[in-house]
């Protein structure tokens, strides 16, 4: 029998880790080839990772909510063969299957180590993402102090929102910092060598979120599922990061209701592929974004990044009620064939949960059509780290003046608004209302005689 190490796949360029969300097979389960495992999470979205082979599962080297580095050894599956596929499997399989004891002893000096060296948090009871423990080493925190602020996370863990609102009240000195580096040493010397690892724990008390409690007894209290405490997260901190303004256009699209009516039926036909008011928004977006690079930018700290490709986001509903964004690449290079399928692609992708961590990343721009749900016009909040997200309102029939040589008259008219919400911090009133404009003028040029 040979032994075959499942690895954590890449991802794509800028997913370097994941959490264990689930495991769709137990230790003794036969997997088949390309049979899904366990499921999978990044900061963006969830996903399967599948067995590149069939064979028995016979070791789980990670546990659910374990945080997995992209390339990391997270199952043995035991094949028909001869010798050891991967003899590294072997090792790792006799390191998780280490006394206890020893491993606990040995937990226990690197926890005392840790406290010593206050800015290297590796020794904590406690998980803590890697950008936590960036933050609180730029800060200057104490092993102590990160342990002691209240995780509003899950299971307490704390967030990049957590440590940044610690880091404000400890600059306003309206908390101190907790003296225990000193205190460290002394209780290693206190611990004889027969007694129990569990003698020595942390001094600080971990504090716990409290479970909310209905008033009445009738409320239903639910907690927030991964996907939506993510979410959250991202738009306070996008609230509190920009400074939000918005620039608000209504655009004339009776040429482009009339073309796709006309076009529709021949589109679907030949290509396979529905066409919606989607593409032909994002298609004026990215000739839009290539008219004012200013826009394609990002911004990191007080430096402005300018982004080289159009990555358009699209803002997408999941049938549970919680949003993603997926990223069509190069969209200023598409014709509207190319984007419609990209669209389509990715929209139902979405829906079916089927996404790849890099469909979600590497976006420029983001685009969010409130009109699909009745809306006339919204203000959307920023995707960070761009600067920039337009929503698309409902199209209308409305009453409007149309000029023509002979005179003004009223007629009727499908209409929509625009809604341009950008990062004051960077861009000014003049590039936000320029470029929604310029979006404007590619709608109302839409040449209702054009092929697709």
């Amino acid at each position: 029998m040979a032994r075959f190490e499942l690895k954590l796949p890449k991802m794509g360029e800028s997913v370097a880790e994941a959490t264990i969300t689930n495991w769709l097979k137990e230790v003794g389960d036969k997997i088949e080839a390309d049979e899904a495992v366990l499921e999978i999470a990044t900061d963006k979205v969830d996903s399967e990772v599948p067995s590149e082979v069939s064979g028995i599962l016979v070791e789980q080297l990670f546990g659910k909510d374990d945080l997995v580095q992209v390339g990391q050894t997270i199952a043995i599956i035991e094949t028909e063969g001869g010798e050891t596929a991967n003899p590294e499997a072997v090792n790792a399989v006799q390191e998780i299957a280490a006394p206890a004891e020893a491993v606990e002893i040995e937990k226990t000096i690197e926890s005392v180590k840790e406290t010593v060296t206050s800015h290297d948090f590796s020794g904590s009871d406690k998980f803590f993402s890697p950008l936590v423990k960036n933050i609180a080493k730029e800060e200057g925190l104490s092993l102590s102090e990160l342990e002691n602020i209240a995780g509003s996370g899950k299971d307490g863990r704390v967030t990049k929102e957590d440590i940044l609102k610690y880091v404000e009240a400890r600059k306003s000195g309206s908390v101190q910092a907790p003296q225990t580096v000193e205190a460290a040493p002394k209780v290693v010397a206190e611990i004889p060598k027969t007694e129990a690892p569990k003698a020595v724990e942390p001094v600080v008390q971990k504090s716990q979120q409290a479970v909310p409690v209905s008033v009445n007894g009738a409320d239903e209290i639910v907690e927030m599922d991964r996907m939506r405490k993510l979410i959250s997260g991202y738009m306070v901190a996008s609230v509190q990061t920009s400074a939000h303004v918005q620039s608000f256009i209504e655009v004339d699209v009776t040429n482009i209701v009339k073309w796709r009516d006309k076009v529709k039926a021949a589109f679907e036909k030949r290509e396979g592929e529905k066409l919606t008011f989607t593409p032909i928004m994002m298609e004026a977006v990215a000739k839009a974004l290539k008219d004012f690079p200013g826009m394609n930018i990002s911004v990191d700290g007080d430096y402005i990044i300018k982004k080289k490709n159009i990555n358009l986001g699209m803002a997408a509903a999941l049938p549970n009620g919680n949003l993603i964004v997926p990223v069509i690449k190069n969209a200023d290079q598409l014709n509207l064939v190319g984007m419609a399928k990209a669209v389509n692609d990715l929209g139902n992708r979405a829906k079916a949960g089927k996404l790849k961590p890099d469909d979600t990343q590497g976006g420029t721009y983001t685009v969010t059509n409130v009109g699909t749900f009745g809306s006339v016009f919204g203000t959307p909040i920023i995707n960070q780290p761009q600067v920039g997200i337009l929503a698309l309102g409902a199209i209308r029939k409305v009453p409007a003046v149309i000029e023509t040589p002979e005179g003004d008259f009223i007629g009727i008219r499908q209409k929509m608004f625009l809604s341009h919400s950008y990062d004051h911090r960077v861009v000014d009133g003049a590039l936000g209302g320029s470029f929604v404009k310029r979006v404007a003028e590619y709608l109302e040029a839409f040449d209702v005689d054009r092929d697709f």
